[in-house]
């Protein structure tokens, strides 16, 4: 399955990197600036909602809140993460950059994640990876599944033989969906048990795969 591939098509948290302190320490800062939260965040909370579409996070972790106070909790949590996020990162998992380089002279590269619109950038300009992807999308451009943002990624660059590398059970449907080969990068926040092409154990895993 995995002989023919041109592309390959990254998720972003819990596949390139750990970003949990970082949005956690920006979502706590949202949370000093109103008075209708009272919960800290934590880096468990967060990492707690790997992989869910970016505005199902905030009714996970605070149910409670009224729909309107929701909504102005999320635009400004959101506002605070893409600062955090551009000038603080996230921690890179091991090897990657050298992964990176390996597979960028073999393959076209992009990214898919089920985040807020300025999240995948902060990723890419904060690190100085944006040489490597060819592009990306986002759940926030047009509020889409994973799939179909997938689905959108193939047809318009045009690739023929891509896989998928994502950690949770929400990037294996998505890909399954999206009729594209998935690998599981075992490293991450999630658990799959079966359906996987194959499983990383690292990121550098895949310079031996391809």
């Amino acid at each position: 399955m995995l002989e023919n591939t041109d592309s390959i098509i990254f998720d972003l948290d819990g596949t390139l990197w750990d970003s949990t302190g970082t949005v956690a320490k920006a979502w706590q800062e949202g949370t000093n600036q109103v008075d209708y939260v009272k919960d800290r965040v934590t880096q468990e909370d967060i990492r707690a909602t790997a992989g869910m579409p970016y505005d199902a996070i905030y009714h996970k972790l605070f149910p409670s809140l009224p729909e309107d106070k929701a909504e102005e909790f999320r635009k400004l949590c959101g506002k605070i993460e893409l600062e955090y996020v551009h000038k603080y990162g996230g921690d890179l998992y091991p090897e990657l950059l050298e992964t990176l380089e390996y597979l960028q002279a073999k393959y076209r590269l992009f990214i898919v994640s089920n985040c807020q619109v300025g999240y995948i950038e902060g990723f890419l300009e904060h690190h100085n990876l944006l040489h490597f992807f060819e592009g990306h999308q986002c759940y926030g451009t047009k509020n889409r599944p994973k799939a179909e943002n997938i689905k959108d990624v193939v047809a318009d660059y045009n690739l023929n033989s891509p896989v998928y590398i994502g950690d949770t059970m929400g990037d294996y449907e998505a890909a399954k969906k999206a009729e594209v080969p998935f690998i599981l990068a075992d490293y991450g926040f999630g658990t799959v048990e079966s359906g996987w092409e194959t499983k990383l154990e690292k990121v550098s895993d895949l310079m031996k795969l391809f």
